[in-house]
Parts: structure tokens; C-alpha cells; sequence
């Protein structure tokens, strides 16, 4: 039956008031469209549902059969739609947010904390993986969302830039680099690196600014855990280049970190699937993010570390 939700809720409203009039005013139709909408689902089931005199409006045998249930009906139908409102409305539930071990180590707990101050009904759950499994489970849904390393060309994924942050030298205090203010990446040539290996989202980015620097590395060790950088580094295995996100340096080490010139900046990004909306507990939970992020960025103006390549 061609039958429309329009008719269905006119002609329970003409069975409720018993008038085509007070039925227009409380849908806002005039008498004339309430009148022709009755008609029109009349044609469609094929009988008649009301009696019209001069003086009132009676519903038949039928018509009071078909009153009776799709009032109720339409109860429930727009109590479904009311809690499907309140659903993807709510600020409650379980957020799934995936990141990449930098990410999760340094900027995701603040947010976490952050969270459960403003949205304690949110259950914030963490995925600390590569780069590359993060990207795979935003894909299959496993998460609601997840922060990386700029991909690259994804089609298929929604990115939205938070933070951009320089990369760093990482040396000994007891390196000849230790006394500079900077360090160039031609300066690099011909030094043993301890790298992160490319499991990290960071690993090509550094590979594309030592070929753009004409640097041919010397690679002494490749790691999976950015933690590990520090001491190796600090054993004297080799110099290390790492995001500006893994500061501070751990306290007690023989370790400084150096501007390295020209700048080059890695740039951390929110991803979600492309034409999939978020809950509204994962957007609060990605606006939370995206506000720490923010507040990171303000606190490095006043650091020269910072502020030089800012500048540059």
C-alpha cells in the first residue's frame, strides 16, 4: 500500500478530535488538506473511514479499528525515534581511541584525565599500537576513532590536524653537538643513529628529511619502543632523532636535545572513517583531544626550543 506517514498522522488526529478543523489547528493543516488527506488514505486501503455529516465527523467500524491501533503505533514509533535521539546524543558509554606509542605515552593520558573530569559517564578506552595497526582498526571499525602520524593519502579516512611539532637531536651531554645551538642534518653525516624502526609513523618522515639533506645515515639500531631511544643513546651506541613529543627528557640522564636545521615538522592528526559519524561520547572524546592538543601548542610559544623554529 502507498500509504504516507503524513496521512496516518492526520487521520488519527481527525479520529481523536472528532473534527477536520480542530484536527488542522492542532497539526497545522487547513480543513481543506486535512480533509483531502483522509480522502487520499481512504483510496489507499480501500474503505471508507469516516462518515461526514454537516455536523460532525463519526469513524466507522473500520476507520475506529484502524484509530485504535495506530495511535499506539504511533506512540511507539516516535518514542523509537525520541530514544534513538538520546542514544547518539548521550554522553555515556565506552569511547575506543587508538594511538601510536609516542601519542599514547605523552599527550593521550591528559586527555584521559581531562575526560573523565568533564564526561565521568565516559569509559575512555585506550589501544596503544604501531602506527599501522591503528590505521587498520580505525578502517574495520575495531575503534571508534585514533591519532597519528600524518598517513599520507587515505581516501577512505576523515583527518584532522591537531599539533605540528618539530623533530629533535637527541645526544649525549658529553657529544661535540652538545655545545651547539642547533644542529644542522647535514651535520649528521657520517653519525651513528639509533632510529625508531617503521613500525613508528615518525621513521619515514625522518628518512624523507636525511635524503632531502643529502645525508646518507649511518643506522647503527632500529627500535620498536621510543622509550628505548634514551638509553641507548645515553650507553653511547649512537645519536638519536625523536619527535618533540617525547619530552621531557627522563630526569637523571646524560642526555640533551638539540634544534635541528632546518625544521622539519611531523604533524599528528585525529583520523575516523570518511562518511561515518561519531556518538556523541566519541565526539566529545575527540573534541577533549583536539583541546589538549591546542593547549600544548600554546604552552611551547613561551620555550626557545620551540619558538626558534617557529621563526625559521
Amino acid at each position: 500500500m502507498n500509504y504516507t506517514l503524513r496521512q496516518l498522522k492526520v487521520f488519527v488526529a481527525v479520529a481523536r478530535t472528532g473534527s477536520f478543523s480542530r484536527a488542522g489547528e492542532t497539526i497545522g493543516l487547513s480543513q481543506s488538506a486535512v480533509s483531502h488527506s483522509v480522502k487520499e488514505l481512504e483510496s489507499v486501503v480501500g474503505v471508507r473511514l469516516l462518515d461526514r455529516t454537516t455536523r460532525e465527523v463519526l469513524l466507522t467500524d473500520a476507520g475506529q479499528q484502524l484509530a485504535s491501533r495506530l495511535e499506539r503505533l504511533l506512540d511507539e514509533l516516535n518514542t523509537t525515534l525520541l530514544d534513538s535521539c538520546r542514544v547518539g546524543q548521550a554522553l555515556s558509554g565506552t569511547v575506543r581511541v587508538a594511538a601510536s606509542q609516542t601519542i599514547s605515552a605523552h599527550l593521550i593520558p591528559h586527555a584521559i584525565a581531562r575526560s573523565a573530569l568533564d564526561f565521568p559517564a565516559i569509559r575512555f578506552v585506550l589501544h596503544d599500537r604501531p602506527q599501522r595497526w591503528v590505521l587498520e582498526s580505525i578502517r574495520h571499525g575495531e575503534v571508534d576513532f585514533g591519532m597519528v602520524i600524518d598517513p599520507g593519502s587515505a581516501s577512505d579516512l576523515y583527518t584532522e590536524v591537531v599539533l605540528s611539532e618539530p623533530f629533535l637531536l637527541l645526544c649525549r651531554s658529553d657529544h661535540p653537538f652538545a655545545k651547539r645551538a642547533s644542529v644542522s642534518w647535514q651535520a649528521l653525516q657520517a653519525e651513528r643513529l639509533v632510529l625508531q624502526d617503521y613500525a613508528s609513523g615518525s621513521r619515514p618522515l625522518i628518512d624523507e628529511a636525511l635524503a632531502a639533506q643529502g645525508v646518507e645515515p649511518v643506522i647503527e639500531q632500529q627500535i620498536g619502543h621510543p622509550a628505548t631511544l634514551f638509553p641507548m643513546v645515553e650507553a653511547g651506541i649512537g645519536i638519536s632523532i625523536l619527535p618533540a613529543l617525547a619530552l621531557p627528557l627522563p630526569e637523571g640522564r646524560n642526555l640533551v636535545v638539540k634544534r635541528l636545521e632546518p625544521p622539519v615538522q611531523r604533524q599528528l592528526m585525529l583520523v575516523r572513517r570518511k562518511n561515518r559519524s561519531l556518538s556523541g561520547a566519541a565526539q566529545a572524546i575527540w573534541d577533549v583531544i583536539r583541546k589538549q592538543a591546542e593547549m600544548l601548542t600554546s604552552a611551547r610559544q613561551g620555550e626557545p626550543l620551540f619558538q626558534a623554529q617557529e621563526k625559521s
